[in-house]
């Protein structure tokens, strides 16, 4: 987790052009279903790890949150979301999430968007998250689902007229190394189960799993999302104490 990756001049240039990085929120599809997951976070204070440039924690901030602090090990990132947050609610700290120390914090909702699949001691985190979770708080977040993280080649292929998803590798977790945006891209391979048993483990009790595709609707107004109704690009989860 401790990658540059985020710091990275190149990468970070092309990162920046992502519609949900030039719109924030509005331009993140799935940012109403994951959304949906979330209890209200008025009056409650709102943990985001690998809060990036500060989107969901603005958001936090805006609806009513008592306290908000966003994590991520990306300098720059950090210092954006600084500069473009101006509410004394919100607090950003620079955080290596494979070494996060919570000791003696609590929160009533710990969220995540699009970064545990960075994490390469899963059980940890959760054990961690788990014992500054308030108790009747929440965590929910949502990965790369593993039918993404899990092929050797992201590729759909034509198969007798029909286009398909093809996944290897499924059962074998652990690092998978990419090239995306940029070469060299480090991410952890979890199956769907890893992930939910990792947070019964910890201690959570699990409430709703989405696997997320954009609706029709949503695809017609961006045909490049096509390809998302063949398998879901996201993997949502939202759990209890």
């Amino acid at each position: 987790m401790s990658d540059p990756l985020y710091d990275d001049p190149e990468f970070l240039e092309l990162y920046e052009l992502f519609p949900r990085q030039q719109k924030g929120l509005a331009g993140a599809g799935e940012w109403p279903d994951l959304q949906a997951l979330l209890p209200s976070v008025s009056n409650r204070s709102f943990l985001d790890l690998g809060c990036g440039f500060g989107w969901h924690t603005r958001w936090a901030a805006e609806n009513g949150a008592s306290r908000v602090l966003g994590l991520d090990a990306s300098k720059k990132m950090l210092d954006r979301a600084i500069a473009t947050t101006d509410n004394p609610a919100v607090e950003y700290r620079l955080t290596d999430l494979d070494n996060l120390d919570l000791e003696g914090e609590t929160f009533d909702v710990v969220f995540s968007s699009l970064t545990l699949h960075y994490v390469a001691d899963l059980d940890q985190l959760f054990t961690t998250t788990r014992a500054a979770t308030a108790a009747g708080g929440s965590i929910v977040f949502n990965v790369e689902h593993p039918l993404m993280t899990g092929p050797t080649k992201l590729d759909a292929i034509d198969h007798h007229g029909t286009t398909v998803w093809p996944v290897d590798r499924y059962a074998d977790e652990g690092p998978r190394t990419r090239t995306w945006l940029v070469e060299g891209v480090r991410k952890h391979h979890r199956t769907v189960a890893s992930w939910v048993n990792g947070l019964i483990d910890a201690g959570y009790s699990i409430d709703r799993l989405v696997e997320w595709s954009p609706t029709s609707e949503q695809v017609a107004e961006n045909p490049a999302w096509e390809i998302d109704r063949t398998r879901p690009p996201f993997l949502m989860v939202a759990a209890h104490v």
